[in-house]
């Protein structure tokens, strides 16, 4: 009697257990239908690949495509330099004396005849002053000496009074001492021999200069030229009037364009390279001489090349070359043989083993690398930030 009702306790108890249980599933199915919700599978019924199904192929992927082109394909040469001026010069004084004042300041732009530095004219004024003063002394002298040769009849007798009376009045050295001396008062203000900025000041107001001394330099800031060091064996692919792209360590990602000017017909014995000059636009000044640059310069010209951009380009199955062209709203890649290519653009050839594309067709630039064939894809301008977009 004593273990039937132990029995009978501990059925009960599972029965109270059971009924529990029962009413929580119950709730839980309840609540999760009234949410839309379905009631979670058993860990062995999860259908098959359900990692991928996060990106189902029923969904577009977004993706950015670019043109086929079929245009000149430019090869380039690349080449380091320095920036430098077409023009620069050491202005120095033609003239003794105290500066005066000094009218510029370093990286000051200024104009051609603008005024530099003035030099004390004081001694150079008074210097004029006597010559000219000589000047009319032997203006008169010689009026006195030839005052009646007007009457004289012979034009060769009268030629020769003229010419004695001149040396004798020393009418002739008075005007080339007026001349010397005003070229002096006017070189005590020294000006800019051309458009450019100040640089190496080497005088201040109250310093006694020479003749000779240099004062400043005036370098032409615009265009900027810039020097670079071309292998021997690229001179030959390279014209003037080219366009080059120019960096400069100073401004990171920021290219300016140019045109090679002139090709040096020399070589440099121990480093095998020619000089090449490019003329940058440079209105603001920012490039200045001495400044290290990398140029990229327009040489082989290879006209109707079939193009696409480098980034279409991706290696599959054992390095095998494809690009995914979008064809009705899907990926569809093709193998294909590149060619030449200048960094941005990689020329398609024919190859009997490969395809080839068409101008006019588009090829996918972005979003397509983890991309498989005839997968459903959308273009848009910005593959990671669009919706739909596949993890990097």
């Amino acid at each position: 009697m004593r273990v039937s009702k132990r029995i009978m306790t501990a059925t009960a108890i599972v029965l109270v257990l059971a009924l529990s249980g029962t009413g929580v599933y119950l709730r839980i199915s309840n609540h999760q239908e009234a949410s839309g919700q379905s009631p979670a599978a058993p860990a062995g019924d999860l259908p098959e690949n359900s990692a991928g199904d996060a990106f189902s192929t029923d969904l577009a992927v977004a993706v950015e495509g670019a043109e086929v082109l079929l245009d000149t394909l430019v090869l380039n040469v690349g080449a380091a330099g320095e920036a430098s001026s077409w023009q620069q010069t050491a202005v120095r004084s033609q003239v003794t004396g105290q500066v005066r004042a000094v009218r510029v300041s370093e990286n000051q732009a200024m104009s051609q005849g603008a005024v530099l530095i003035e030099i004390d004219p004081t001694e150079y004024q008074l210097s004029l002053e006597e010559a000219q003063a000589r000047l009319r002394q032997a203006e008169v002298s010689y009026r006195e000496t030839t005052l009646d040769d007007d009457r004289i009849e012979d034009p060769r007798v009268r030629a020769e009074r003229d010419s004695a009376a001149r040396a004798r009045s020393g009418l002739e050295g008075a005007r080339v001492a007026v001349s010397r001396a005003e070229i002096n008062l006017l070189r005590t203000r020294i000006v800019a021999p051309f458009p450019g900025r100040i640089a190496n000041l080497k005088v201040v107001p109250g310093q006694y200069v020479n003749v000779g001394d240099e004062l400043l330099t005036v370098q032409a800031m615009d265009p900027i030229r810039v020097d670079a060091n071309v292998l021997e064996g690229d001179i030959g692919d390279l014209t003037v009037g080219r366009t080059a792209r120019v960096t400069f360590a100073a401004f990171p990602g920021e290219v300016f364009e140019g045109r090679i000017r002139t090709i040096n017909p020399v070589v440099d014995h121990e480093f095998r390279t020619a000089r090449v000059s490019i003329s940058v636009r440079n209105p603001n000044g920012r490039i200045l001489p001495g400044m290290f640059a990398r140029a990229s310069l327009d040489a082989q010209r290879l006209p109707d090349r079939i193009m696409v951009p480098v980034d279409a380009i991706l290696e599959r199955d054992n390095r095998r070359t494809l690009v995914f062209v979008f064809e009705d709203g899907r990926a569809k890649w093709r193998y294909v043989t590149p060619g030449r290519s200048n960094g941005t653009w990689v020329e398609i050839v024919e190859n009997p083993d490969t395809e080839m594309l068409a101008a006019g067709e588009i090829v996918l630039v972005g979003g397509h690398y983890t991309l498989q064939h005839d997968i459903p894809v959308k273009l848009v301008d910005n593959a990671a930030k669009a919706e739909g977009a596949r993890p990097r």
